[in-house]
């Protein structure tokens, strides 16, 4: 049973727009960190669905080096929100300038 790249691609641009969503609604910036990596994760789909189809290991080879960047970008965008969380008691992505010195 082969499933099509049509759903693949389908499901990869709806788990994009419900990033997007997240980044745009919300006003905290774990939630907004989080729909960051649910639209890396919906890229890495779409590009392993293609990956496959294509019988191609470049697909492959560019998620890993997403889910590396994403791991990074995870990891600082933690220690920032936790810095202001510190200083500030109370987080909002609108109240950035608060980290300047």
């Amino acid at each position: 049973m082969d499933v099509d790249i049509s759903n693949y691609v389908a499901l990869s641009a709806v788990m994009f727009f419900i990033g997007v969503t997240g980044v745009i609604v919300r006003r905290n910036p774990l939630i907004a960190l989080m729909a960051i990596e649910l639209m890396l994760n919906a890229a890495n789909l779409a590009l392993v669905a293609f990956a496959r189809a294509w019988v191609n290991n470049a697909g492959h080879i560019f998620v890993f080096l997403v889910i590396t960047v994403a791991a990074a970008e995870a990891a600082i965008g933690l220690a920032i929100v936790v810095a202001a969380f510190r200083r500030a008691k109370a987080v909002d992505v609108d109240e950035v300038a608060r980290l300047r010195g």
